[in-house]
């Protein structure tokens, strides 16, 4: 599933438009992506409008059209956006909502359809629901006290499976989550009770760390990140931990029905039920 920094990619693949007029819409119109809208909306009231501005905030995207309209999309698990030139374009299969502007075309392409599409016209202002997300993890609403306050609420809950909550880490998914808890050395398994208020601060710097790197590098243009990241090792690599001095295997285990990969060497053992890579 894209995560913050993939989102931040896919946004910008709709750049390209930016400033043109939409001259057409095709759709799916039974595609499950317009679960929370209207297709014929969409077509009706996009049409004719330009393109003014685009905004990722977390695992979410949102795109500004004169007329006061706003085209707000979650990619899901296998979502995409892309942009092609129009002379000669011919939408795809999954390619369940398409923009033909003046010399692009715009395609969110779905081929399992658990993204969504949202639309409102709401003016002005953002629709209520992206006002209403909560604080970036780079923002200054996301802060010490909060995250604190939030472990504390959630106590028993696995570190590694709060960090998967949007509520309070919007963006953060699994292959992040994995490479913070890493980076602190903590087991993805402890509970955030345990957390002390020093080591809270620890996890705030680290995840917005994580953020700022992903998104300088994947959010650019889909680098991979450097080697010295687990990233690079959780799966497709060597599968040995890649910090120096270490090098140990790679175990992964499911937590919580997340598929979780850690050192043992440097975050420890663990009860779950592991399988060495």
């Amino acid at each position: 599933m894209p995560e913050l920094a993939e989102v931040e990619f896919f946004r910008k693949e709709w750049n390209p438009g930016l400033d043109e007029e939409v001259v057409r819409v095709r759709l799916h119109e039974n595609a499950r992506i317009f679960r929370e809208t209207s297709p014929a909306l969409i077509r009706r009231r996009l049409r004719g409008q330009r393109f003014l501005s685009s905004f990722s905030h977390g695992k979410n995207l949102l795109f500004r059209f004169s007329g006061g309209a706003w085209l707000g999309g979650h990619l899901g698990m296998t979502g995409s956006l892309r942009s092609e030139p129009v002379v000669g374009f011919e939408p795809g299969k999954h390619d369940h909502l398409v923009l033909f502007l003046e010399t692009v075309a715009l395609v969110f392409c779905d081929p399992r359809m658990f993204g969504r599409i949202r639309f409102e016209v709401s003016g002005d202002q953002p629709p209520d629901w992206w006002r209403e997300l909560p604080p970036e993890v780079s923002g200054k609403g996301f802060t010490k006290d909060r995250l604190f306050a939030f472990l504390q609420r959630r106590g028993k809950t696995p570190i590694k499976t709060l960090l998967l909550d949007q509520a309070m880490f919007p963006g953060i998914g699994n292959w992040m989550a994995d490479e913070i808890c890493w980076r602190l050395r903590w087991h993805p398994a402890r509970p955030a009770g345990e957390v002390s208020e020093r080591e809270a601060a620890e996890l705030w710097k680290t995840v917005r760390l994580v953020a700022r790197q992903a998104l300088r590098v994947i959010g650019k243009d889909w680098s991979d990140p450097p080697d010295s990241w687990l990233f690079n090792h959780r799966w497709e690599k060597d599968h040995q931990c890649p910090r120096k001095g270490c090098g140990a295997e790679l175990v992964r285990a499911d937590l919580r029905g997340r598929t979780t990969c850690w050192c043992p060497r440097c975050q420890g053992e663990t009860t779950l039920r592991t399988e060495t890579r």
